[in-house]
Parts: C-alpha cells; structure tokens; sequence
C-alpha cells in the first residue's frame, strides 16, 4: 500500500510539472520568418565640412540636405525561447530588399554653389536581440536591441560613391496569433549610424584642391505584416 501511495504521489508531480511546463511555453516558441512593409525616414547630417586649395587656404563647405522619406519592405528570420512563463527571448536577423528613394542636397563655399547631389539608403541590414513578454494567450509584446548597416550611394557633380555606415538599432512591437502559426504584427524602429569621414584630391590651374567632410545619419521605419511560428 505504500509502494502504491508513493506511486501515486510521483506519478501526480510528473503529470503536475508536464502540465506546467506546457503552460509556460509561448505559441511564440520556435523558429519564425515574417515580412513587413511600411514608411521609412532617412535623415542625414554634414558636419566638418571643409575645402582646402594649396598656397591660398580653407573655407568651409556649406550643405543643405533633404530628409529621405520612401516604402520600405523588410524580410526577417528568427529564433524565440521561453525563458519563464513572463519572459521570452530571441535572436533574429533582418534585410530590406529595396532601395530608397533619392533625396536632393547642395553644397556651397562663401555662399557660391559648387554643385548639387543626390543619395539614397540601400542593402540595410539588422541583427537584434529580441525580449518580449507574453499577452494573455495569443499575444507578444517585444522590444529589439540590435547591430545594423546600410549602404548610402551618393551622386554629385556628375560622380557617384558609395559609403557603408553601421550602428545601433532600437525597435518595438507587437504580434498577434491569427491563426495556428500564422500571425500579424506592428513595430516601429530607430537606427542611428556612426561618423564617416571621406576626402578628395584634384589638380586645377596648378592649385592642389582638397576637400573632407564628415557624415553621418539617423532612420526611423514603421511596419506592418504578416509572419509564421513553424
């Protein structure tokens, strides 16, 4: 009868912690791909401006430059775990396919235009840690802390360049399960890029004429979309 009771007592905690364990996992649980579109703003800055013509000397570069606002898509892949009931975890990896669109800028030296340019964001990318907690059964609201990069082609003057910025990412969200591991979702993100500083050199009238100057820039996105739990 004891060997019997003890039975009993194992087998109603093993069942106990079987059922608990299944309540404490998400729906959000497992490998997941979604799509997003939306709006995006690009919003560049020139600092540390400056030409310089050997013998004569430097002036600075004055520059007037126009916020990027365009659609964006975004393709994301991920991975979540439940850390405790209240608490998710994940690691995902995303990519925007299409280019922005081009904004205008100019520049100036003692108020005399020396040309106009245009730039747009390509190839952006974002790698992110994602912590989320769950909302009643079928919801999940996420924050993103991230590593990204994004290419800026530039066109001035009739040349054109190319400048890879990285930096930091922020972002907020939230998913809801529509149905099985189908679900729709909302989320806006901050991406703030780090300094570059870029040079040239060129021959006039026996002049060596240098100019540098300093960029760097900030991005918002907000999206909507649709993605899969597998």
């Amino acid at each position: 009868m004891k060997k019997l009771s003890l039975y009993t007592v194992l087998a109603t905690a093993l069942g106990a912690a079987s059922i608990s364990a299944a309540q404490a996992q998400s729906k959000f649980d497992g490998f997941y791909g979604q799509v997003g579109v939306g709006y995006e703003s690009v919003q560049p800055s020139f600092s540390n401006s400056n030409i310089t013509v050997s013998g004569v000397g430097s002036a600075p570069i004055g520059t007037s430059i126009s916020n990027a606002n365009s659609f964006t898509g975004v393709v994301t892949l991920g991975f979540m775990t439940t850390v405790t009931k209240d608490f998710l975890l994940g690691l995902g990896a995303e990519y925007a396919p299409i280019a922005g669109q081009k904004a205008n800028y100019s520049a100036s030296v003692g108020g005399v235009s020396i040309g106009n340019g245009e730039y747009n964001k390509e190839n952006s990318y974002n790698i992110f840690l994602t912590p989320a907690t769950p909302i009643r059964q079928d919801g999940l609201l996420y924050g993103k802390v991230g590593y990204t990069g994004a290419s800026v082609k530039d066109t001035f003057a009739g040349s054109s360049a190319t400048t890879n910025y990285t930096g930091y990412s922020l972002g907020l969200g939230y998913k809801q399960i529509i149905q099985g591991g189908l679900y729709g979702f909302a989320e806006g993100n901050y991406m703030g890029y780090s300094n570059k500083t870029a040079s040239a050199s060129s021959q006039y009238a026996g002049y060596t004429i240098t100019a540098s100057n300093t960029t760097s820039a900030n991005a918002y996105n907000l999206l909507v979309g649709i993605g899969y739990k597998f």
